[in-house]
């Protein structure tokens, strides 16, 4: 994978943009969006929903889950992968599931030398929102303030990914205080 030129300092430097990938993961749903840090502020470089049917062979589903991410990755060329950790499930099958497709995205990143980042639920809503127990529509009001969006994205999954990528560029940005 060709990154593009330049160095990636500490944000606001003048530097070229950090760009980061977030990844809602699963198997069923798969939700993606990658921003960008330009003089301290985020853009909205792109999102994508990854579906697969619960009637193709699993191997299938995964395949897709793969070509999806590296189409994407391909696309906005990001520097990091942020994703969501913790993947406690009540439903076995379902954790199972999301596990197979969280092998996916780390082996994909892995191949394309992209640095992967877990934050966990409570931590992405703490970040953005200041609460650690904020409601989904918190969450998705602040991803829309923060990117100036006329609207949130259509799919709770998206947003979620989105939510992830700001929370490793306000991680970012308070490592870089320290």
């Amino acid at each position: 994978m060709t990154k593009a030129p330049g160095p990636i300092t500490s944000p606001g430097d003048g530097a070229r943009p950090l760009r980061v990938m977030g990844v809602d993961p699963g198997l069923a749903n798969l939700g993606l969006g990658a921003v960008e840090e330009v003089r301290k502020e985020a853009r909205l470089l792109g999102t994508a929903m990854v579906t697969t049917s619960p009637r193709q062979a699993q191997g299938e589903r995964l395949l897709t889950l793969r070509k999806e991410l590296q189409a994407f990755i391909a696309l906005h060329r990001p520097d990091v992968m942020a994703i969501e950790g913790q993947f406690l499930r009540h439903q076995r099958q379902t954790s199972f599931k999301v596990g197979q497709a969280v092998g996916v995205v780390l082996l994909t990143a892995a191949e394309q030398g992209l640095p992967v980042f877990e934050y966990g639920p409570e931590q992405v809503k703490r970040s953005l929102v200041g609460n650690g127990r904020a409601d989904k529509a918190q969450v998705a009001f602040m991803v829309r303030a923060i990117l100036k969006l006329t609207a949130s994205p259509e799919r709770d999954h998206v947003t979620d990914a989105l939510a992830l990528a700001l929370t490793h560029l306000q991680s970012r940005r308070l490592g870089a205080l320290a």
